[in-house]
């Protein structure tokens, strides 16, 4: 079956046609708003020739679509209505079905959600202490986030090591410009950092994380800020960019750390404090650990961020092999000899986790 996966972010759209596990054709769309021209759609089909099935990444799918689901009429009526909980991204992946729907009218379309693998999350993990009036009216929850990056990094990361994955203990890492970590045993998703929202979390490139909701309602009554412009700073200039005073990319911090700026300095060491200190929740979410996955664009490209997470991780058996911590790590076990946590680098894959969800779907 020959599937196009289609990834609407939040300013470009990325298409590409899987045959198995072979990338056959593959583009970007820049500046995609959702709206206007189908020509690049068009033009990309011509090349690519028709294929069997389609898969649409789809950030949130709200309480009702708790696994992929064949897209109608329906399902994208209730995406529309669920648009507020994620508007950067769902708005403009239910406009991607919408155009494709047009232009290859006959083929089957499914929409995989990045929250459904966060489903299996007990009901202790996944529940806020709101007033539960609050919790069944607005379907309030921790519903997490990078589902379909995690699913492929801890089953590809079992690959790796060579054991069976329902017999693991793992946390995945998935740390780009967005960031979450996941716990899993017994294959499936047990607790995760990401909540209701992707603001939630681990500190991230120019995202918040978690903050305490307090410091929220004191900003709003001191600082002369209203609820649109708070929001703006929490989700684009906060994170690294917002304590380092870079882009709040990885790679300006490091860089400006090298130069003796502070601020840089500081803005790593709160990353890599949260992000380990979240490693441990997770550690007690999946009942111990013995896998950890690293995967994302930070994920697996700097091994100085590894090393700095594995040397405050050595009391729970973390431990690398400098000699395989050398550049890209793609796909690889970079353990130590003799550590008992296996340490994993794994090349984000969501288009093929997207197709094996239209696979399974369409039967």
């Amino acid at each position: 079956m020959r599937v196009l996966v289609v990834n609407a972010g939040s300013s470009s759209l990325k298409l590409s046609v899987l045959d198995g596990e072979t990338v056959a054709e593959q583009a970007t769309v820049e500046r995609w708003d959702g709206a206007g021209d189908l020509d690049p759609l068009r033009e990309f089909l011509e090349r690519a020739s028709e294929p069997d099935a389609m898969g649409h990444r789809v950030v949130h799918g709200g309480p009702r679509h708790r696994a992929s689901v064949r897209v109608d009429d329906g399902v994208i009526g209730y995406l529309d209505s669920i648009a507020d909980l994620a508007p950067l991204h769902n708005p403009r992946a239910v406009a991607a079905i919408r155009a494709l729907g047009q232009l290859l009218p006959q083929t089957p379309a499914v929409a995989a959600f990045d929250t459904s693998f966060h489903a299996t999350i007990p009901d202790e993990a996944a529940t806020y202490a709101l007033p539960r009036e609050w919790n069944h009216t607005y379907g309030l929850r921790r519903y997490g986030f990078h589902g379909l990056s995690h699913a492929y990094a801890v089953r590809r990361g079992a690959e790796v090591v060579g054991r069976d994955l329902t017999e693991l203990r793992v946390v995945s890492c998935h740390l780009g410009a967005g960031a979450s970590l996941c716990a899993v045993r017994e294959g499936r998703s047990v607790d995760t950092t990401m909540g209701f929202t992707p603001l939630a979390g681990l500190v991230m490139q120019t995202r918040v994380g978690s903050v305490d909701p307090g410091l929220l309602l004191w900003l709003l009554g001191h600082a002369h800020l209203d609820a649109t412009t708070l929001g703006q700073v929490l989700e684009h200039q906060s994170g690294l960019k917002g304590l380092s005073g870079t882009s709040g990319d990885l790679r300006d911090v490091l860089a400006a750390r090298e130069t003796g700026d502070p601020d840089a300095a500081l803005a790593l060491d709160v990353y890599v404090h949260r992000l380990v200190r979240e490693i441990g929740a997770m550690v007690v979410g999946a009942g111990g650990l013995d896998l950890l996955v690293f995967t994302g664009g930070m994920g697996e490209r700097s091994p100085d961020l590894r090393a700095a997470a594995a040397a405050r991780l050595e009391h729970l058996g973390v431990a690398l092999d400098d000699r395989l911590e050398k550049g890209d790590s793609t796909d690889s076990d970079i353990t130590a000899s003799g550590a008992a946590v296996r340490t994993v680098v794994v090349t984000a894959r969501e288009d093929l986790e997207v197709a094996r969800e239209v696979r399974r779907v369409l039967g």
